[in-house]
């Protein structure tokens, strides 16, 4: 599998080229629908909030956890071009609506967010507005405008979502196999850390599952791809995508596979204390169990879980509870099946072994005998194995049912926090505020906003001039100096927050994302942003993450018409 380390935002090599959503107001309308109502509702969002805070100097916590600053980035995005570019939009050609000049080939693979909302409301435009300020891809609606009135508790909604991602996702000539794809629930999730960032840390994680499931489950000889009568020695297993992990397994029959048969957390197995794993009430159980609402992976796999997906929501009748269980449940047969085959294949020391490690209970498959599973009956020919994992370690997702309490929201260069942290959370182990070297390589926080273009020169903001007042930001502001959600006891900060859980954490949260005091701010900036030919050249030749083939940089889409 190709390493997704420099995708670029042109996601629609063979669409036609529309100007963007802000710009296509009084525009008929076309192909692929904008959303009118972004800018305004995430404008109006923003009205009576405070001013810029006073910055506080940065502290001695950096200092005292050792923190180099000569180690050698990770990820390192392509520079931009800061030259004099056309702001916003180049004129438009003679026979079309072109931004990027025709012929235009974008060859390397494209990231692409697609968010299942049918319907507005300040939820959805928070989440909008967390993708514009850390230069996600522009956003694209699924269902968007469409009304449910199906079976279940939520009107059919839930089986909806399957079916319009695959919908979606099927389009190959919009989304290539080897495309990035990032779907989130459209109504409680913020991004807190930028897409370089994501695509990093996805990475690492795929690595790292891989070497755990190449350890447990060995390799074998197949037929080499493309060599007629040549093999090769590959895993027996290999993942390719991610999705959040909770803390409880839910609408699942707690003896479903879905349950009862999938890997334990990676996280240290006494990570909460005694009462790890043990709490009957899941606040102190490790995340296991699949949360469908943040998903990642190549288009190509994906696409194959969808068409698992939907087959068991409109043939098997299975989404009357939701994705979640549907999902849930594809996992869950995934895990079974690779278990039955590693017992299967077990000599006769491996047998003695696990039956040692059973008897005194310290067996690690989820099937061994101190376990209640329901038996599966496999069908002949089915496919069960679809390269699922998830984010144990809320590196990407940080999913929220009963993990409120491990979250505090602080700036890494407050030391004073440290001793009021550390009290209010007395079972941590070891000092949990090391700043993630991902982040501290990636550039400043108000960088994001607008890649391209960051002129205060009156004559380049064509929508918004520039206004002392409305535009007013801190000269420089670093990743030590803004709170972030931090997970105190897996020692990471989320790339984004799954608010799902205790809804009341939507309203009284918000105010303490980072960017919350420059929202304003950091929104004009973003409508401002370069969109020119020259741009979407670099984009194209450079892997640029801020341009998008539809129509320059920013906006919102939908899937109608597609």
């Amino acid at each position: 599998m190709a390493q997704h380390g420099s995708f670029d935002a042109i996601y629609e090599p063979n669409q036609t080229h529309t100007i963007p959503a802000f710009l296509r107001m009084s525009r008929p309308r076309r192909t692929r629908t904008p959303i009118y109502f972004t800018l305004g509702s995430l404008l109006l969002l923003l009205v009576g909030w405070k001013s810029t805070p006073q910055l506080t100097t940065k502290s001695t916590i950096a200092a005292k956890l050792h923190l180099s600053s000569t180690e050698p980035s990770p990820y390192a995005p392509p520079s931009l071009h800061h030259e004099a570019e056309s702001p916003l939009l180049a004129p438009e050609t003679k026979d079309d609506n072109r931004t990027a000049p025709p012929g235009l080939h974008k060859t390397n693979p494209s990231f692409h967010l697609l968010i299942p909302a049918s319907q507005t409301n300040p939820q959805l435009c928070k989440t909008l507005l967390s993708s514009f300020v850390l230069a996600y891809p522009p956003p694209t609606l699924i269902n968007y405008g469409k009304e449910f009135d199906g079976d279940g508790w939520d009107k059919g909604t839930h089986a909806g979502k399957i079916r319009g991602v695959y919908n979606y996702l099927n389009h190959k000539d919009k989304i290539a196999d080897d495309d990035l794809v990032l779907i989130v629930d459209g109504y409680d999730v913020w991004f807190q850390l930028p897409p370089v960032i994501m695509i990093k840390r996805y990475n690492a994680l795929i690595n790292e599952a891989n070497d755990r499931l190449r350890r447990r489950y060995g390799t074998e000889v197949r037929q080499k791809q493309g060599v007629e009568k040549a093999t090769e020695m590959v895993p027996s297993f290999s993942q390719t995508i991610v999705f959040g992990a909770d803390k409880i397994c839910w609408p699942n029959s707690p003896t479903d596979p879905a349950c009862a048969a999938v890997p334990y957390s990676t996280l240290p197995k006494d990570v909460y204390g005694p009462s790890t794993d043990s709490d009957p009430k899941s606040f102190n159980n490790r995340p296991r169990y699949l949360n469908s609402g943040t998903i990642m992976g190549p288009a190509k796999d994906l696409r194959a879980v969808y068409e698992v997906a939907v087959r068991k929501v409109e043939e098997e009748k299975r989404g009357t509870i939701g994705d979640q269980f549907v999902f849930a449940e594809i996992l869950g047969e995934q895990e079974y099946q690779r278990e039955m085959q590693r017992q299967s294949s077990r000599g006769t020391g491996g047998r003695w072994y696990e039956w040692i490690s059973n008897a005194l209970g310290g067996d690690d498959s989820p099937l061994s005998g101190n376990q209640t599973v329901k038996n599966m009956t496999a069908v002949p020919g089915r496919r069960y194995e679809f390269g699922i994992g998830l984010d144990y370690e809320s590196k990407m997702f940080q999913t929220m049912t009963h993990s409120e309490g491990d979250l505090e929201f602080f700036a890494h260069n407050d030391s004073a926090i440290v001793p009021e942290v550390l009290e209010k959370h007395s079972n941590l182990k070891g000092n949990p505020f090391a700043m993630p070297f991902d982040i501290q390589m990636a550039h400043g926080p108000l960088w994001f906003s607008s890649p391209g273009n960051h002129s205060l020169d009156p004559k380049d903001g064509i929508l918004l001039p520039h206004s002392d007042k409305l535009d007013d930001l801190p000269d420089h502001l670093d990743w030590y100096d803004v709170p972030l959600a931090t997970n105190l006891y897996a020692s990471t900060i989320p790339s984004l927050l799954h608010v799902n859980g205790d809804k009341s954490l939507l309203e009284s949260w918000w105010p303490s994302m980072w960017y919350h005091p420059y929202s304003r701010a950091l929104l004009r900036r973003f409508i401002r942003s370069t969109q020119s030919r020259k741009a979407a050249q670099a984009a194209a030749a450079g892997g640029q993450t801020w341009w998008d083939k539809r129509g320059g940089r920013g906006g919102v889409w939908t899937d109608n018409g597609v």
